[in-house]
């Protein structure tokens, strides 16, 4: 993949073209989908998974006066007075260089990675991908109660194959920091002696 985008005359890189873009999707092995256009900016959807993390709805946002945000939605809407999560996020974005953590209008939970355009080219798009998705793995036992109720993981979740093991394949060493094997699931309890 072509190395990040510098004008040699000091010039303001240009945004690549949405098709650039697909074709990078397209390099990592995923599918870019349909993508939706609106006053310049270009979105597309994708669903990741990670090897603990699975379905998860990633929005690609271009913007080409900025460059490119990777919004990741770590959860469903948060009912009303979860301060005890909103500070857990807040540690997040201490905990996470290079990643931030917000709350949508409506409540959803995201994590975001920007790229601006001065680096945005194929590599650091797998990049940023790759370290939303293994985030999302490092924090899947934290966000289980987010995704189901008692955070109870549905029989057969995680099962199958990751669909882009390719990009997690290619990525996880050069983010050491994240892709360290994930803790062990905790062993249930055994029952009193009675």
């Amino acid at each position: 993949m072509p190395g990040p985008r510098i004008d040699p005359g000091g010039r303001e890189p240009s945004s690549p073209a949405p098709e650039t873009l697909e074709s990078w999707l397209t390099d990592l092995g995923l599918d870019p989908g349909s993508r939706s256009e609106r006053e310049g900016i270009v979105a597309w959807d994708l669903v990741l998974d990670g090897r603990r993390r699975r379905r998860l709805p990633v929005t690609l946002i271009l913007d080409p006066t900025v460059g490119l945000i990777v919004w990741g939605l770590l959860a469903p809407p948060l009912g009303d007075g979860l301060r005890k999560t909103y500070r857990t996020l807040l540690r997040w974005n201490d905990e996470y260089p290079l990643a931030k953590f917000s709350v949508t209008d409506d409540g959803r939970p995201i994590l975001a990675v920007e790229l601006p355009l001065r680096w945005l080219d194929g590599d650091e798009l797998g990049l940023a991908l790759a370290r939303v998705v293994l985030i999302a793995d490092r924090l899947f036992e934290e966000t289980r109660p987010w995704l189901w109720i008692g955070g109870r993981v549905p029989e057969g979740y995680g099962q199958a194959p990751p669909a882009g093991e390719t990009l997690l394949g290619r990525y996880a060493a050069r983010l050491p920091e994240l892709a360290e094997p994930a803790p062990a699931e905790p062993a249930p309890a055994e029952p009193a002696p009675g």
